[in-house]
């Protein structure tokens, strides 16, 4: 077996003994009311994280302003302005940074 598979197989184990060890450790406890609500405020926060780090940064980690930040604020401003679906906002988004790109 290569040095790569049993890499794989390594984190498989160790990824599931992660997620595992929370019911384990809580036990069907209810967990504490200022727990939840940072537990609420992570896929948010993480989601943001993601979409600001693809938008700004190039192939070679450069902090980059292009036409992917147009489409970005374009779609943003569509879902807060304009309380529209999601679907909707990436569209837009899309053929937003396809405009910038064609100019």
């Amino acid at each position: 077996m290569s040095d790569a598979w049993v890499t794989i197989l390594a984190l498989i184990v160790i990824t599931a003994a992660i997620k595992a060890s929370g019911p384990v450790l809580i036990g069907g406890r209810p967990l504490p009311g200022p727990v939840m609500r940072t537990i609420a405020l992570m896929a948010p926060a993480l989601l943001a994280g993601l979409v600001v780090v693809q938008t700004f940064t190039s192939s070679d980690g450069e902090i980059v302003v292009d036409a992917r930040a147009a489409g970005v604020a374009a779609a943003g401003a569509l879902l807060c302005v304009r309380r529209t679906a999601l679907l909707g906002a990436v569209v837009v988004g899309a053929a937003v940074t396809a405009l910038v790109r064609a100019l």
